[in-house]
Order: C-alpha cells, then structure tokens, then sequence
C-alpha cells in the first residue's frame, strides 16, 4: 500500500472519530435542550472531509467497474469495425482515428477517396460517422463515474435496437407424496420474455473553427468529456426516475418495487434503514447495495441503532481496504435521487444487479455541421447513441418512504 494511500486512511479514521465525537456532543445538547449551532458548524466543517476521502473512493470504484465492463464491449465494437462488411477491413483502429479526427476537423470534403471508404457509416437513419473504440472507451468510463447506477446494474449490450431477457413469474413448490402414489405435475413456474429497447439519446456542442485549426488543439478530448457529462446527467436521471417513455424506466418509477416506511413523517431513522435492508429476501440483501444522494448521507452519517452504534462506518476500499459502509453495506450516491421530505423516496436498496439492467448499443455515431453555427465561426458535432433501462426482477430491490 502506498504512502499516499495509508495518509488518506488515516485521514478518515480521524475525521471520522472527531464526527463521532462532534455528534454524540450535539444529540447531548439536544437532549439538554442546549443551542447546537457551534457544532453544526464543526460538523459540516469535518463533513467536507468525509465527503472528500467518500469521492475518491466513489471514483476509483465505479472507474474500476467502467474499465472492467468496457473491455468486453471494446472487444466487440473493434471486432465490428474489423469486418470487412464495416468498410474498415484493411485499417487498422489507429488509422480509423486518424480519419474519423481528419473528417471532425475539416469535414467530408477535405477527404481522399480511400479515406472515404475507410470511414463507417451508421446505418441509422440519422447518419453520422461511428466513434472509434477509444472515443467510447473514454466516454463511457466517464458516464459510469457520473451516473453510479451503470456500476451496480447489470449491463447488456447490443448492435440491434433492443435486447430480450428471459423473465421469471412464479416458481415450483415442492409437494407431498405418498409412496407409490401420484406425482401430479405442480404450478407456478413461467418464463417469458422482457423486451428492453434502447432509446436514442443526442447530445450538441459547438467548437470554434480556430480551435479545429489548431493543430495541438485535442479535439478527441473536447468531444469525450462533453459528450460524456451530457450523456451521463440524462442517462443518470433517467435510470433512477425515467418513465420509459423514450427514455429507460428508472427503478424508483417502477410500481412493482416494494417499499418499506421510515418510521417518520419526514426523515428516515436507523431503525427504518434497517427495515428496508429486511424488505427483501436474504437472497438479494446479501449482495444488497443502498442508493442515495449526497444529503441522504450527511442525515444518515448521524444516525445511530438502539445499541448505540453508527450505522455508517467509514472505509476506503483502495488497494484492499474495507469500504464505507452502511449498516454493513456498500452504497453509491445518485444525484438524482430524492432528499428526506414528507412522503419522498430517499433511499432504495438492493441487489441492483439482479433487479436492473442497461442497455448499450455499441455504436455512438457523430455527425459534423458546419453550416447551423456559421455565423458564430463555430461547428456543431452531435452525437447519438442508444441506451435502455428497466428492473427485470422488482422483487431484488425495495424503496424507503418517508412515513410513519
């Protein structure tokens, strides 16, 4: 383990126990009916610091899994873009980005013939030239650092418009027998079909002609991290709260996930969160994960069971380490997840990768417009790619409400 990362856990050992410390002083003066503003203060201030060590740890984990789960995926768009029917049988990758770079920059015109045909075509309707393997690489890796739920989902991925997964209803249950009698054949067990499609999403932005001239200008970069942060804030809100209307259906919308009350009109408790972690079967709490935004955490850091206990224990999973934990499991934090309000939604939990699954086609295509920004001596790029969402398997997660 490095030096730096031996600093950082020692870091977070010691904000943590000072933030203990802070809090049991505060509930003793709420008890007391004594003023807490000066440790609120000191609270937030310790909090920063928690919040910083919780990000790194956020970031390494989900760039982990976006490395893990693109690798698969890599393979099979350079495998595509290898095929002789793809138009790019005689180049190579490198020289595919070096024409796709060439086109981005000048456009069709400034092409020679063989370059022409070393270039794909989407074949959406649409149009648009397909983004080399490097460009999702990047991209996706930042999507999954933005929009957490890619990490702890399921990740399907397709060259067609959708994907079908088999789906469960009902199950066999065991019977009694006599011996030598009638094994009469049971019900309940049926498996269908779950038709997931993967919605077309587009994102813009605008690039001056003097930064395309620019030779050391990095356009691949510009276009990546743009691209990226577009894509992973709609991406992100809708896997949490889409209505699957054009877009995924995000799990907190789904009308078949359980939910379990928090024991308060606005506010979840310890013995709420506890609840919730009983709501599902053991099958699925083993493998559970707890979802929530930022704030969700900051309440939750404070909360403490009937034995006294901090139901958030701070961790840095970094080359070995323990993670941050609640009541024993992982979380991820979604920005677009509610905050504690009467008769909101803040937490959910679950094994998320049994309850839900992305969908990605594999090819992102990037059209050039010169013509719609010329007046402002920009270019427009817009890309498209196709992304699904749903829960496949409702019983694997359970939602927390805000209720007594």
């Amino acid at each position: 383990m490095s030096d730096d990362i031996k600093q950082l856990i020692g870091d977070l050992n010691s904000a943590f126990t000072e933030f203990k410390s802070a809090n049991d002083e505060r509930l003793e003066r709420i008890e007391k009916s004594e003023g807490t503003a000066e440790i609120e203060e000191k609270l937030g201030k310790i909090e920063k610091d928690l919040d910083r060590c919780a990000e790194i740890e956020q970031n390494y984990k989900q760039q982990k899994a976006a490395v893990d789960a693109q690798d698969e995926k890599l393979a099979s768009l350079e495998t595509a873009l290898s095929r002789p029917a793809s138009g790019v049988d005689t180049k190579s990758v490198d020289e595919y980005v070096k024409v796709f770079d060439k086109v981005m920059r000048k456009g069709k015109e400034a092409l020679e013939p063989n370059e022409v045909k070393a270039l794909t075509v989407s074949n959406d309707t649409t149009g648009g030239y397909l983004a080399p393997p490097e460009y999702m690489r990047e991209l996706l890796k930042t999507v999954t650092e933005i929009s957490p739920i890619r990490s702890i989902a399921r990740v399907r991925t397709t060259a067609q418009r959708s994907v079908q997964v088999p789906k469960r209803d009902g199950q066999f249950s065991a019977s009694w027998v006599a011996e030598s009698g009638t094994r009469s054949e049971t019900t309940g067990w049926t498996v269908g079909l779950e038709e997931i499609p993967a919605h077309e999403m587009y994102a813009l932005v605008d690039i001056s002609e003097q930064d395309l001239e620019d030779s050391v200008f990095d356009l691949e970069a510009e276009m990546q991290s743009e691209f990226a942060e577009q894509f992973a804030k709609a991406e992100g809100t809708a896997h949490v709260s889409g209505n699957g209307v054009g877009q995924p259906f995000g799990f907190m919308s789904n009308g078949d996930v359980g939910e379990v009350v928090s024991g308060h009109a606005s506010t979840i408790l310890a013995d709420g969160l506890i609840g919730l972690v009983h709501g599902i079967k053991s099958e699925y709490a083993k493998n559970g994960t707890f979802v929530f935004n930022r704030t969700t955490l900051s309440a939750i850091r404070k909360l403490k069971d009937t034995a006294g206990q901090y139901v958030f224990q701070a961790g840095l999973s970094l080359q070995g380490g323990a993670t941050s934990t609640v009541l024993g499991y992982p979380y991820v934090e979604a920005t677009d997840m509610p905050s504690e309000g009467s008769n909101t939604y803040p937490v959910a939990f679950g094994d998320f990768n049994r309850a839900y699954i992305v969908v990605d086609r594999i090819q992102m295509a990037v059209s050039r417009d010169p013509f719609t920004q010329a007046t402002t001596g920009n270019v427009r790029y817009v890309a498209r790619r196709r992304v699904g969402g749903q829960v496949v398997q409702a019983e694997a997660i359970v939602k927390q409400k805000c209720s007594t």
